[in-house]
């Protein structure tokens, strides 16, 4: 799901943060792939930063086993570089009509507020958070001239782990294969993300003789401070918070997996055999057992959803997505349960007139057809709480419909899959069901909305 930059942009994003308080020091970091901006004269000859960076390096090298083929070039930048590095950034990940898409479809899964400025939002919270990048366009580390030296050694383990694993493993055009699957792409930037923290947190053990293989089960809350404690990042919508951090917390957990299967090596298997979703990333056992859903087609009649519709974008939530999707409705170990019963998804949105109408189409598979009754239950109750002003509300088995001030809106489950149309004509949504061939379905008569 991208509904960010331009990580995923948020790939839903460009693979941006890390976030975390770890041994005290707050540590903020990120990864870009667009050409660095010229580097501020006064900041090229900071022998002590190189001679740092060079003692890291080392470090990181011989704590993963990568070595460095080719010259690394190191500098420091200012905040102000770091805002024009951030405006590029998502420039060259998305152009603005792609950025427009993934904000709509943001907006129409209730991920965010209608008319809330995602571009500006993110350029002004990236440039508050960002510490350390690198780009692997240039081939280039750069640290944040503001980060105390104290803190740079932990930014600098980071962001050279990422260093090494370019030399390997081209990380660009490795995540980038994935497109236009956004759950997919996710998934591989969870993987370089959780490496580089993994990576970090060998480089932090090594004064106490360890490795994460040494020790028990980690948690990655343990190593997060008060995530809000900054003033642009307080004012985020959840949705955007957890998109930032999926890729380093979630991807730390994965890759700890991994490490604990078989060291630094196994990471050879993992770039040979990406992940295939984030359904893999948050449980490490399914991508060891090559668990992928089957691909799933919206299979919309050919004349829907009609003239004066403009197909903004057409993707995958992921299990993922439907957490954070379940999240705006429920509590979070509820949503968390629900979907992981995730077996495959795809949605649409089109738009009628731009910055009015919405069309959203969902269809998902669930595990089993009792998993699938629990969806239809809980995400009714999140529709019905997603439009409070209902009217003309018919329900059946397995079956939910109404009238909002944004459009009709209509649900159904079947067998092990389920589908929903918000906006735009309820006669599509029968068509709809006619094309996937389900039969005619049961309903009361209307009802008055609760």
């Amino acid at each position: 799901m991208d509904f960010l930059t331009g990580r995923r942009s948020v790939s839903l994003a460009a693979s941006v943060l890390l976030f975390g308080l770890l041994a005290g020091s707050p540590v903020l970091a990120a990864q870009q792939a667009t050409p660095a901006p010229p580097v501020s004269s006064a900041t090229t000859g900071n022998a002590d930063f190189l001679k740092t960076a060079d003692e890291v390096l080392s470090d990181m090298s011989q704590i993963t086993g990568w070595k460095l083929k080719a010259p690394l070039k190191k500098s420091m930048r200012s905040r102000e570089e770091i805002r024009a590095y951030v405006i590029r950034e998502m420039d060259d990940e998305k152009d603005a009509k792609a950025r427009y898409a993934s904000r709509r479809s943001a907006e129409a899964f209730g991920l965010i507020p209608k008319g809330f400025p995602l571009d500006d939002f993110l350029v002004n919270l990236l440039t508050e958070q960002i510490a350390g990048l690198y780009d692997p366009k240039a081939h280039e580390f750069y640290i944040a001239a503001w980060i105390a030296p104290e803190d740079q050694r932990m930014v600098m383990a980071h962001e050279l782990t990422h260093a090494l694993e370019d030399q390997y493993f081209p990380v660009e055009d490795w995540v980038k294969a994935a497109r236009p699957n956004d759950d997919a792409e996710l998934a591989r930037e969870s993987v370089l993300e959780g490496s580089a923290m993994a990576a970090m947190l060998e480089y932090m053990l090594r004064e106490k003789n360890l490795t994460l293989r040494d020790l028990p089960d980690v948690d990655p809350s343990a190593f997060v401070g008060d995530m809000a404690d900054t003033p642009i990042l307080k004012k985020a919508p959840p949705f955007i918070k957890d998109s930032l951090m999926f890729p380093y917390f979630s991807g730390l957990t994965f890759s700890i997996s991994v490490l604990k299967g078989g060291g630094w090596r196994s990471f050879d298997g993992v770039f040979g055999k990406p992940p295939a979703n984030t359904q893999q990333i948050l449980h490490p056992g399914l991508y060891r057992a090559g668990k992928v859903p089957e691909p799933l087609k919206l299979d919309l009649p050919e004349d829907v959803p009609g003239d004066g519709w403009t197909l903004l974008e057409q993707n995958h939530l992921g299990e993922f997505g439907w957490i954070e999707v379940g999240k705006e409705f429920f509590e979070e170990q509820r949503a968390k349960d629900i979907a992981a019963a995730w077996d495959g998804d795809i949605y649409s949105t089109y738009e009628q007139e731009k910055g009015k109408s919405l069309l959203l189409f969902t269809r998902i598979r669930l595990a089993s057809e009792a998993k699938r009754a629990e969806f239809f239950t809980q995400y009714s109750r999140a529709l019905e709480k997603k439009y409070p002003e209902r009217t003309h509300v018919s329900a059946g088995q397995n079956y939910l419909s109404f009238d909002s001030p944004d459009g009709p809106v209509s649900f159904r489950c079947v067998v092990k899959e389920c589908i929903t149309q918000e906006g735009g004509d309820r006669a599509v949504f029968v068509q709809w069901t006619k094309k996937l061939m389900w039969p005619e379905a049961v309903t009361s008569a209307a009802i008055v909305p609760r």
